[in-house]
């Protein structure tokens, strides 16, 4: 099974140069449980560099899956002040519903095309799972100090693995601007 690793620049997810062709990705949406987390870092979409920001939840500095049906997407970015504290009280109370429903979008640069395109995302679509655990412990975390490498606007560090719900969805990829394929996530369940 071909497995998917993608290592995205934070700085240039936060201060994006247009002369700069290096993967960037955002984590579009996220809620987990009844928590819907704010859209409320603005940034450029590498492929819409003249529009105007958008808002996202994080702006990602990796992201991975193992490329099976049933494997955690596992991704790791950085998020608001709000947001930051929102996973802290998440963390700290009892997490009974661990339902996920996000969505991101990486981007990468094609040279020959010589522009920017989605090479892994969701398709604008929310993906639904379960907060993925590792040895009895959720994937789940944020760092309470400050990260250091953006200082503005104030971040910090979030992870988050997500197992798929028993459902057929879809992740979508690219190679370039043109060259484009679907892959599974989720299992169906017949009843």
């Amino acid at each position: 099974m071909a497995s998917t690793n993608l290592a995205c620049s934070v700085e240039q997810g936060f201060n994006f140069q247009k002369d700069a062709q290096i993967q960037v990705g955002h984590i579009t949406s996220l809620k987990i449980g009844d928590k819907e987390y704010k859209k409320d870092l603005a940034v450029t979409v590498p492929t819409d560099i003249s529009g105007d920001k958008v808002k996202v939840v994080g702006v990602i500095s990796n992201i991975f899956w193992e490329g099976g049906h049933a494997d955690p997407i596992m991704f790791g970015c950085r998020i608001s002040t709000d947001n930051k504290e929102s996973s802290v009280l998440l963390q700290h109370t009892s997490m009974s519903d661990t339902s996920v429903s996000f969505s991101f979008v990486i981007y990468d640069y094609d040279p020959k095309e010589k522009k920017f395109y989605p090479d892994f995302h969701t398709n604008e679509t929310d993906l639904n799972g379960l907060i993925a655990k590792n040895g009895g412990e959720l994937d789940f975390g944020v760092d309470l100090d400050q990260a250091d490498d953006v200082v503005s606007p104030k971040n910090f560090s979030f992870f988050l693995g997500v197992m798929p719900t028993e459902e057929e969805q879809e992740a979508h990829f690219a190679v370039n601007t043109s060259a484009k394929f679907v892959k599974k996530w989720g299992v169906s369940v017949a009843e």
